[in-house]
């Protein structure tokens, strides 16, 4: 690998370009390894800086053919070039530069810039991809009209494609055809586009609140046009939300949606065209489950958002992502919500948040939303940066309320539609229109880690008060040893002993809604604050941080009578499923306690009580489905300072025995109770049924009795639909029916081999396998015809489920799964950093193991970071290591 440049860069040393540009046209002339692109760009000096500084364009892994300014060819003499820039000291003032180049996109494995996805061209330029494609500023606040002829064979590309509206085609010589684009709206080159392949279209039309018609067109490999029709339906809906919710209209004429099998990403919202991975468009009831239906959804949503909250307002420079992600990240959670089961939809949410973004937050890679250096920005696209940063959109739009916000929102697009922007710009706008003083909130952009609540509550039966203390504190981060307090909007209701909620007037704290409101947002400013609530007369039970309010740790001292009340009567969707999870945790806690000390783990019986008691509450079968899961072993992890690793895997699996052998009747009746008949619907009433389903199904399989494995067996032959499928699959798998287990994988296996999504989930469901034998499975699948290393997908279904959900495995006492995958990490770094770079997370959690595992886990990444690494790859180990 050549090396690379390794330089940090500051937030701090953020200057404006030395140049603007107006204009570029570009012409591509297609060819798998010698492909041309010829650029002509209209540029002139930024009044805004120093006379006489030198043009210096970003290009990487380009071929140089010609150079010219204002039609004057350039010789060697008058410019350098180096591994990653174009520097040309003399030029005029205003000046047209051509320059040619010639690329190899077949070899592109990175897949960043123009490369190769089976037999179509396309491109993926966020962040920095577009210096991959030709000499250019690639800053994002560099914004130009772009017009884009793109030139093919037309038997093997008939389909030329490009950013904006197609203005010109014809006919050249030697069978090769052209397509002009021309996108009409400024645009950072990150959001540039380009596909050329033999593809099918669907096609259908959307017409805006002003009554303009807009072509909607998804374009796939021919072998999958029956599989688009969830994703255009979910455009639909977007386009529809978006204008009643936001008022947001599409601006072009057409918006395209090609489906790409080699993507590093889920998604791109490139200006009319967005390039999505395959795994995000294409559905079918035979082939993708729920979870797929409803991500596809989400994703679709997510990147037509971006097309007001990201492209005609972007981001003055990397560090303000979550400017544009974080925001849209939040609208298309809303939006799910909306379509689907709102509280359903905030558990699956912030479950997430807390088990993997906490994770970071707690980690060597931890970073504050808005980061203030990086070596490499591929490293920054995480979840701090898009799911912390939409919970702090949600604070905001929680403080301001609906109508504040939405006027907020049009502010801000109204003021800086088409300029690249800062977070304070977007703060700005929601300060404007509420007078809220955001000084002190913008510390959630600043500092990184995850802060904790520390919550007491007193009772004065003379002076019917409650009082609520709330203590903040964050733990001090790598380059962060000193936190500041922030402003935490605690959304809190109070419970009485039949599980009313209380009517609540504060006499002291400040707090959001009006006095006697059953629910009040508490205003924590200061390290420790106090709130007075009047007229309470009998000892209430506090429901904390309803809707989960702020992202934040939630310390409070329930005892188990007070956590079954929340269970019980909480009226906030989300409380009472984190009751349970509190529940549930305090019992494996205590099982893992056993465990350790050598004794054998038993349940306690108030969480099989408590559990029995859901299924007579009345619960929608979306929630109850979501309250049976126990806690998974990765959230469980982030509950230790040291993982008990072997504990935890070992009690919970006791507890699912446990549970399914006491509430057998109850599992059994919800299983008969929620069979669906009729076409599959991927509508939330059905969804939540399938799941309720197969969670029940779930606990009676780990019993393994001769019933429950008949019944997965059948399920798994006679469903039609690929989630009662997968879900039968991975119950049978996961067993130790092996003849089962093994005869479901081959019909699995020959029936859906030439499909390479449905195959992601047969390498799942044998990644996740909790059996002895995983890493010789894993090993043993990397050789199998439908696996490669160069393809993200198949990396992430075997290796990446392995390395972070076959967790007893991949932390075995050997230290054979570490050594596996600094193996896989250090071959992938030679053709996807990216890829590379993501996948060594499982190492760099080493603190939180045992003395043994750490000295493994370092000695790994010790070995990693001695090769020539990627920069991608290079900043990660570098942060890890001690």
């Amino acid at each position: 690998m050549t090396q690379v440049n390794n330089d940090v860069i500051y937030l701090k040393d953020y200057l404006s370009p030395a140049f603007l540009v107006h204009s570029v046209a570009l012409t591509f002339d297609l060819e798998p390894h010698q492909t041309r692109v010829h650029s002509l760009i209209q540029f002139e000096r930024n009044s805004k800086r120093e006379v006489g500084l030198p043009l210096v364009l970003h290009g990487v892994d380009l071929k140089l053919i010609s150079v010219a300014v204002n039609g004057t060819p350039l010789s060697e003499s008058d410019y350098q070039v180096t591994a990653e820039q174009l520097v040309i000291t003399q030029v005029p003032n205003a000046f047209e530069l051509a320059v040619e180049v010639e690329i190899d996109p077949a070899n592109n494995t990175s897949l960043e810039g123009l490369y190769r996805s089976n037999t179509m061209f396309c491109t993926q330029c966020e962040a920095e991809g577009f210096r991959k494609i030709t000499y250019y500023p690639d800053r994002p606040d560099v914004m130009a009209a772009f017009t884009t002829k793109v030139i093919a064979d037309k038997t093997e590309y008939p389909v030329l494609l490009s950013n904006g509206n197609p203005i010109d085609k014809g006919e050249l010589d030697n069978n090769r055809h052209f397509v002009t684009w021309q996108d009409p709206f400024d645009k950072p080159a990150y959001l540039f586009a380009l596909v050329a392949g033999d593809l099918q279209v669907v096609e259908d039309s959307f017409i805006t609140m002003s009554g303009r018609k807009v072509a909607l067109e998804i374009w796939v490999e021919p072998e999958n046009i029956t599989k688009c029709d969830h994703a255009m339906a979910s455009l639909k809906a977007a386009m529809t939300w978006d204008e009643e919710v936001y008022g947001r209209e599409y601006d072009l004429d057409i918006y395209m949606i090609v489906a790409v099998n080699d993507f590093n990403m889920g998604a791109m919202e490139n200006k009319g065209l967005n390039i999505f991975n395959s795994s995000c468009v294409l559905a079918r009831p035979d082939t993708a489950t729920d979870g797929a239906f409803q991500r596809i959804e989400g994703v679709v949503a997510h990147e037509y958002f971006h097309n007001w909250s990201g492209n005609r307002v972007t981001c003055r420079d990397w560090f303000q992502l979550s400017l544009k992600e974080g925001f849209t990240v939040y609208r298309d959670q809303c939006f799910s919500a909306d379509m689907n089961d709102e509280a359903v939809k905030r558990i699956e949410d912030v479950a997430m948040l807390r088990t993997a973004q906490f994770a970071e937050d707690a980690g060597p890679t931890a970073h504050p939303v808005r980061p203030d250096h990086f070596i490499e920005i591929s490293n920054f696209y995480t979840l701090t940066i898009y799911e912390k940063g939409s919970e702090i959109v949600r604070m905001i739009a929680n403080l301001l309320g609906p109508d504040l916000f939405r006027k907020g929102s049009d502010l801000y697009f109204e003021r800086h539609d088409g300029q690249a922007v800062t977070v304070e710009d977007f703060i700005a706008a929601m300060a404007d229109v509420s007078g809220i003083d955001f000084t002190q909130f913008m510390g959630w952009y600043s500092q990184a880690g995850t802060p904790t609540l520390s919550v007491s509550g007193v009772f004065n039966h003379d002076l019917n008060q409650y009082t609520l203390t709330i203590k903040q504190q964050t733990a001090p981060t790598k380059g962060q040893a000193n936190k500041q307090a922030l402003h935490i909007p605690v959304k809190v209701g109070l419970l009485n002993a039949v599980g009313e909620d209380l009517p609540l007037t504060l006499s002291a704290g400040d707090a959001s809604g009006a006095q006697g409101d059953t629910d009040r947002v508490l205003h924590l400013r200061e390290a420790e604050q106090s709130f007075v609530f009047e007229n309470i007369t009998e000892e209430p039970v506090p429901s904390l941080l309803r809707g989960f309010s702020a992202p934040v740790k939630l310390s409070f001292d329930y005892t188990q009578d007070q956590l079954l009340h929340l269970m019980q009567h909480d009226s906030d969707g989300f409380n009472r499923w984190d009751a349970g999870q509190r529940l549930a945790i305090a019992a494996l806690k205590e099982m893992i306690g056993q465990f350790e000390s050598g004794e054998m783990p038993t349940l306690n019986p108030v969480l099989i009580e408590a559990y029995r008691g859901l299924f007579d509450a009345g619960l929608e079968p979306a929630i109850l489905a979501e309250m049976l899961v126990l806690p998974g072993e990765a959230y469980l992890s982030e509950q230790f300072d040291i993982v008990p690793v072997d504990g935890i895997h070992a009690c919970r699996n006791i507890a699912c025995k446990t549970l399914a052998q006491a509430l057998t009747v109850e599992l059994e009746q919800a299983v008969n109770d929620n069979q669906l008949s009729g076409d599959y619907r991927p509508v939330a009433e059905d969804i939540a049924k399938r799941r309720l389903k197969n969670t029940c199904q779930s606990y009676l399989m780990a019993l393994e009795t001769e019933s429950a494995v008949e019944r997965s067996w059948q399920q798994f032959n006679q469903s039609d639909n690929m989630t009662d499928v997968q879900a039968a699959l991975m119950q049978l798998v996961h067993s130790k029916q092996d003849e089962k287990a093994n005869a479901a994988l081959e019909i699995f296996e020959q029936e859906w081999q030439q499909d390479a999504l449905v195959m992601d989930q047969w390498f799942q469901v044998q990644a996740s396998r909790p059996h002895p034998d995983a890493l010789a499975r894993v090993k043993a699948l990397m050789e199998h015809s439908a696996f490669s290393l160069k393809n993200p997908n198949k990396v992430r279904s075997l290796i990446s489920v392995y390395c972070n959900q076959n967790r007893a495995n991949f932390h075995s006492i050997d230290g054979l799964s570490y050594q596996f995958l600094a193996d896989v990490v250090l071959t992938l770094d030679e053709m996807n950093p990216q890829i590379a770079s993501r996948l060594i997370t499982p190492l760099t959690r080493w603190q939180k193991m045992d003395g043994k595992r750490q000295k493994l886990m370092q000695a790994e990444l010790q070995r990693v970071a001695a090769a020539n690494l990627s920069k991608d790859l290079f900043e990660v180990v570098q942060k890890a290591l001690p």
